[in-house]
């Protein structure tokens, strides 16, 4: 521990437990520490415990409640050397006198230095920098403190000098402002010097350097932070001609329409702009105290050829409650505040070619509470007005990034099936954990927890996990497009499985207890498509080859310092990865471009190919007018040059 503060997280139900802290100190005889125990209290000594409850597991906090800025002379309650703090904290977890977890805590903290007096707000008045060198400390940038590096700076202590005085800021910046150069007649820095070094070199006096000004900056200008605007019209009169796939839609006031989605890293990005033609399903977790709302629903949308039209909106109310709650902390009834919000949102935009037609907004409200996790889900859906059928939301037959991919069970009487991966919740455990359907285009990456014991029968154990990466692949086919019919086999492609090795007879090395081998702990789904075509702009993609693999690894289990009755956990993975090749094969290089190698200007700096280069059209380094001039200039050259060294010249010339 090397701050003031520390968290840990107690696992289990903390309901009549007792969580106390002590100092504990260290036998000089025998190096050993004092035993924990259940006699202590929420203090000790400057330290202070917090126990936060939760469900199946607390957050138990130790904070400092002491000053921690190095002593001034004369100066109480603070830190006289810079090693201003070394204990041992003893946290306990018990329950009628029974101890049933402790934590051992290492603090070494050093004074904050950052801070050393009062900051005096006299202006400082700085020098002409084009004439005079800026300070004799230009690293000195914080006024009555010490900068950490800066052996120069007046504010920093010995002591504190002896933290990092073998790597201060050297040259310049560390107080060096009138080096030597290298053009000075008594400068020796040169490795070589030239013979002719003392004809040429500088007579100067070191205040007259050529870093003179390093330092200066010119006019200062304000910063302007951009607003979530682009501009609709580039040049007066230009017409908005609609939106493509992916242009993020804008409102009246030139702003993007934005709705919470979930970003690359998995956290929930509140003013994400929503892209045309791309639907998508998240959920964002929010507690009473984090909640905001969003966009007004009176916000007016560019239909993308400069009109306006509003969202039709229609408000319900959530009854069962258990789908958005995921936690609960049990407050007492006259605690709880509570108070009507957004559960979730789903946005259907009615398009057509390049234009948003409709908008139909569904709310659901529902009662938030403190100690409540919610989980806010937020689809937007893109369907076409040319669209009869509900459930096909566009007119390209081929995939769209984010779209779940279709799959199919061919050797069952119902041939849907799916394509999956982990959704986990709460603790991560593989019992507790959902699946969402593999959405295409994007790479993910999941997985879960399984209790493993000790005494863990490999075999079982190989199949339970093979059980559970099969249960996301209920699927013998995927669809080549997203209009991909049950009935013809020719619109479905095979899932290639390459099962792992059957090791059942495989033992672990010895019989050892707690170490088996071959265990499929990854899943790996590969999903190959190509861009063949386009509709109304669209790309079209399609669907080419699946492979299905899996990774072994060997399984040891994992115990602390006894491993008699307890379980360890168990990580196992699916991983997606969508790999997109060209619709037709690459063009096969020709014998000549194999053989003559030094005529390919893709590998040569020099390309005689494009010898006259500079003569075509396609260069426009100068005007063709320029370059038609000296290409005639230079061929009447060549032609005179030619006619020069012909013998009947010479003697027409004698003549």
């Amino acid at each position: 521990m090397s701050g003031p503060r520390v968290n840990s997280f107690f696992l289990g139900n903390s309901s009549g437990l007792n969580f106390s802290i002590i100092l504990s100190s260290v036998d000089e005889e025998m190096g050993k520490l004092q035993l924990a125990n259940c006699n202590g209290s929420k203090r000790a000594g400057d330290w202070r415990l917090t126990v936060t409850p939760g469900v199946n597991v607390s957050k138990v906090t130790v904070s400092l409640r002491r000053n921690l800025q190095l002593c001034l002379p004369n100066g109480t309650d603070c830190c006289t050397t810079p090693l201003c703090l070394v204990e041992r904290l003893q946290v306990s977890a018990c329950r009628d006198s029974v101890m049933l977890a402790h934590l051992l805590i290492q603090v070494e903290m050093y004074a904050n230095s950052s801070f050393t007096g009062n900051v005096s707000e006299n202006a400082t008045v700085i020098p002409n920098q084009a004439f005079q060198p800026l300070g004799s400390c230009p690293c000195d940038l914080t006024a009555g403190a010490c900068d950490v590096r800066c052996c120069c700076d007046p504010e920093c202590s010995p002591d504190l000098k002896q933290l990092f005085n073998e790597s201060c800021f050297t040259g310049v910046f560390g107080g060096d402002v009138n080096p030597p150069f290298d053009q000075l007649c008594s400068s020796q820095s040169m490795e070589y010097i030239p013979d002719w070094f003392p004809f040429l070199c500088v007579q100067s006096p070191l205040n007259n350097t050529p870093f003179l000004g390093y330092f200066y900056h010119g006019s200062i200008s304000t910063p302007r932070v951009p607003p979530f605007k682009i501009p609709l019209q580039t040049s007066p009169g230009k017409i908005f001609t609609g939106y493509r796939q992916g242009d993020p839609i804008l409102t009246e006031e030139n702003e993007y329409f934005t709705i919470p989605q979930q970003s690359m890293a998995g956290q929930c990005v509140e003013n994400a702009p929503v892209a045309y033609l791309q639907n998508f399903d998240v959920k964002c977790l929010t507690n009473l105290a984090s909640y905001k709302e969003g966009l007004p629903r009176d916000v007016r949308i560019n239909t993308g050829t400069g009109d306006f039209i509003q969202q039709n909106v229609i408000y319900r109310t959530i009854t069962d409650m258990s789908k958005f709650i995921t936690e609960n902390e049990n407050l007492h009834a006259a605690e709880v505040l509570c108070q009507n919000v957004t559960f979730a949102e789903h946005y259907l935009f009615i398009w057509k070619d390049k234009n948003i037609e409709q908008i139909n907004v569904t709310v659901f409200l529902g009662s938030l509470c403190d100690g409540e996790i919610l989980a806010q889900r937020f689809t937007v859906e893109f369907q076409s007005l040319k669209s009869t059928n509900a459930t096909e939301l566009f007119g390209n037959p081929g995939y769209q990034v984010g779209k779940p991919v279709k799959a199919a069970n061919m050797n069952a009487s119902d041939t849907s099936g799916s394509l999956n991966i982990w959704q986990p919740a709460g603790r991560g455990l593989c019992a507790l954990a959902t699946s969402t359907p593999v959405l295409f285009g994007l790479d993910s990456f999941s997985g879960c927890v399984l209790e493993v014991g000790i005494n863990e029968d490999c075999s079982l154990l190989r199949g339970n996990v093979t059980e559970k990466l099969n249960s996301l692949i209920q699927a013998t086919h995927v669809g080549k497009r997203d209009n991909s019919s049950y009935s013809d086999v020719n619109d479905w492609v095979e899932i290639i499985r390459l099962d792992p090795s059957n090791s059942d007879t495989v033992v672990s090395s010895g019989n050892l207890q707690g170490i088996c081998r071959d265990i499929p702990a990854n899943l790996n789904i590969h999903i190959i498509y190509a861009v063949v075509g386009a509709v109304e702009g669209v790309p079209w993609r399609q669907i080419l080859a699946v492979q299905i693999s899996y990774s072994t690894i060997i399984w040891q289990f994992q115990c602390g310092f006894t491993c008699e009755n307890t379980t360890s956990f168990f990580p196992i993975t699916a991983a997606v990865q969508f790999i997109e090749v060209p619709a037709q094969p690459p063009v096969p290089l020709t014998r000549f471009q194999i053989n003559y190698t030094e005529f390919d200007c893709n590998r040569n700096d020099v390309c005689w190919p494009e010898l006259f280069y500079p003569l075509t059209r396609f260069y426009t380094g100068e005007p063709y007018s320029q370059c038609l001039a000296k290409g005639l200039t230079l061929a009447f050259l060549v032609l005179l040059a030619a006619m020069m060294s012909n013998p009947w010249f010479s003697k027409l010339w004698n003549r």
